[in-house]
């Protein structure tokens, strides 16, 4: 059923078919995901183009140092007209929302995203209000810029259930790039509606119901015991290594069999094998893991010592 959600992405977002089918997978596995790239990669087309093939709500939160958290999920407001108190609901309550630049903000309106991103619904003025199902939210950030920023803590972090690098396109993938930016100008040019590089289909392909159809097929997706065992043993690896000083934690454990049984679901099969763990294993846990300063200093990151961590656990057979 996603297969041509992915192919009409791959088809718009061209050089990024991994970070494409893992943020399928992430939504697909009711997790949220954290993108990092430089500027200009195509962070926010990424997230319209996925947005714009569903019929759900989609809202993007450009986040800077003066947003309040009142901005991200709403007020209560004085209705003069109805001379009563009412409820006006933030951008928050959107089934896809792109939080850009969310290191730009300040800790108490990233905070402000906690309680959406893990109990799905937000308190204005006492009163909790559920957001929309299902809910996802894309957050991005600039690594290579540091100025001004708020780097976000390891308790907001561990909320993310992958974090996706995107590099720079290939060769190849780079004059793709600009072939359909010509042929989308000469074509709006032309006064033609739709282009290859308008940032998606000109009507949606999926419904909101296709994908909650689609997370309880992943839901029910077999999980065998050595895979239990063995995604256990993974994130208990990482607790033990001496490079890292902050472990996964169980929270971990769950985002890797849910990522899997997603990654599994869009391989088109109806049980987890080994590979779809090691697969996602580097996208659920890169973020989660706190090197030591002399690890760092030898030039070791997330993926090295999840990489360490995979090729200490024997794969079940």
């Amino acid at each position: 059923m996603m297969e041509e959600l992915v192919a009409s992405m791959e088809r718009t977002i061209v050089g990024q078919t991994d970070t494409v089918r893992m943020l399928v997978a992430a939504w697909l596995a009711g997790g949220h995901v954290l993108l990092e790239g430089a500027p200009g990669l195509g962070k926010t087309k990424l997230v319209r183009t996925l947005a714009g093939l569903a019929d759900g709500v989609y809202r993007r939160i450009q986040f800077t140092p003066d947003l309040m958290p009142s901005d991200i999920t709403g007020n209560v407001v004085f209705n003069l007209k109805e001379n009563a108190f009412e409820t006006v609901q933030g951008p928050i309550f959107a089934h896809v929302v792109l939080a850009d630049e969310i290191n730009r903000a300040g800790p108490k309106t990233q905070a402000a995203l906690l309680e959406a991103m893990e109990e799905r619904q937000v308190t204005i003025h006492g009163r909790t209000h559920p957001l929309p199902q299902p809910f996802y939210v894309v957050a991005t950030q600039n690594p290579v810029e540091h100025e001004g920023t708020y780097p976000l803590p390891e308790a907001q972090l561990d909320r993310f259930m992958f974090k996706l690098i995107l590099g720079y396109p290939d060769k190849k993938a780079e004059e793709d790039i600009l072939r359909l930016h010509a042929e989308g100008a000469a074509a709006a040019a032309a006064g033609t509606p739709d282009s290859p590089s308008g940032g998606g289909p000109s009507a949606p392909i999926r419904t909101i119901e296709d994908i909650r159809r689609c997370r309880a097929r992943v839901a029910e997706v077999a999980v065998e015991e050595t895979i239990i065992r063995y995604i256990a043993e993974l994130v208990r690896k990482t607790r033990e290594m001496g490079s890292v000083q902050l472990g996964a934690s169980p929270r971990s454990g769950i985002a890797v069999l849910n990522a899997a049984k997603a990654w599994a679901f869009l391989e088109g099969r109806a049980f987890v094998t080994p590979d779809d763990v090691k697969t996602v294993a580097r996208p659920a846990l890169r973020h989660r893991l706190l090197l030591t300063p002399q690890a760092e200093l030898e030039g070791m990151n997330g993926d090295h010592a999840v990489q360490e961590a995979l090729a200490s656990v024997p794969v079940p057979r």
